[in-house]
């Protein structure tokens, strides 16, 4: 039988990138025959309370013997349960990125994180990386060999070309939740330097993950007197989502570090015009079909937004670049069909 457990770090429908890599790779997989069992480990991670851990643990004890996929929110930060369920299942951690690499962290939360998850990366049978970018990490950082990876980069659904606003205010477009890794308060400051051009932004993506990082943006826009041009949805279903990158004449982005960048992927699908910072993974994501700064850089970031929003043939030149490069995004088949490979080759 074809059966494998995937354990999640909480409500799988919750509106993240990593959450929708899991729920499309789970109903992949069993579209493609396979039983999976999930397991809810509890939404209390990277930082769970020493009964939240322990009760994971017993989640994790209980699960049908044989591949044991974990997302690495949880996975990193239980090394004493994964040297104990090493010997009973083939553990699978799945890596979206180093959790030690999260922006907003502390120097001890980031050596602690760090000595967690290269404990527990070594009990792994099989480690999945969602990009070489992240496989890379754990390599040099994280002692993870080489032969032990499986990459599966997330899939990408095919979608017509965006037919956008229609309107001469270019309507941008940025996805993802509202946390210092996500670089919003970058993208403010880089737009406060362009104030003069016709434009208007909506953040789709949730507000409540980062008390902070959140107050800190609604400052700036304030500060900048930006209200009435930045918009916030907050978290949005598939479909208004979908609607979102229809609308929008251009994506924008400011992430500090992304493991493979799911939804500037997804604007690449529309073919939207790319323009933002190539922390992480970006860069190989997109290629060249946008216009990359550093990340951190605003001064740079203000510079690209400026060519590309003053200029509609610079848009044009973007968009047929990003319907080019989204030929070669993968499918959520073809991200199945490596954990597929990673389960086999773990056992």
């Amino acid at each position: 039988m074809k059966r494998a457990s995937f354990a999640v770090p909480g409500d799988l429908t919750t509106p993240t990138g990593g959450y929708a890599y899991d729920r499309r790779v789970i109903d992949e997989l069993r579209a493609m025959g396979w039983t999976v069992d999930v397991i809810d480990l509890g939404a209390h991670f990277p930082f769970p309370s020493p009964e939240q851990r322990d009760a994971a643990h017993r989640l994790l004890t209980a699960a049908p013997r044989g591949p044991l996929i974990v997302d690495a929110l949880a996975y990193s930060v239980m090394p004493e349960s994964a040297a104990a369920l090493a010997s009973t299942h083939r553990l699978i951690p799945l890596v979206h990125h180093p959790l030690a690499l999260e922006a907003g962290l502390s120097a001890s939360q980031v050596m602690g994180l760090r000595e967690s998850e290269r404990a527990a990366l070594a009990a792994a049978h099989r480690v999945i990386a969602n990009s070489t970018f992240t496989a890379d990490l754990l390599i040099k950082d994280y002692g993870v060999p080489p032969g032990h990876i499986t990459i599966a980069e997330p899939g990408t659904d095919r979608a017509e070309a965006a037919p956008g606003s229609g309107s001469d205010i270019v309507q941008l477009l940025s996805v993802g939740s509202v946390t210092p890794r996500k670089g919003y308060d970058i993208l403010v400051a880089a737009l406060a330097k362009v104030a003069d051009l016709p434009w208007r932004l909506t953040i789709a993506g949730a507000t409540t993950h980062s008390r902070e990082a959140m107050a800190l943006v609604e400052r700036m826009v304030e500060q900048a007197r930006l209200g009435q041009r930045i918009k916030f949805t907050g978290a949005l279903s598939d479909d208004a989502l979908a609607a979102a990158y229809r609308f929008a004449d251009m994506y924008v982005f400011a992430s500090r570090l992304e493991g493979y960048g799911m939804a500037a992927a997804s604007a690449l699908a529309h073919g939207l015009p790319l323009v933002g910072t190539r922390g992480g993974a970006l860069a190989d994501t997109i290629g060249q079909a946008g216009l990359l700064v550093p990340s951190d850089d605003v001064n740079a970031l203000a510079d690209a937004l400026r060519q590309a929003i003053g200029d509609a043939d610079k848009r044009r030149g973007l968009r047929v670049a990003a319907r080019n490069a989204a030929q070669r995004l993968p499918t959520w088949r073809n991200t199945a069909e490596q954990f597929v490979a990673a389960i086999e080759a773990a056992a």
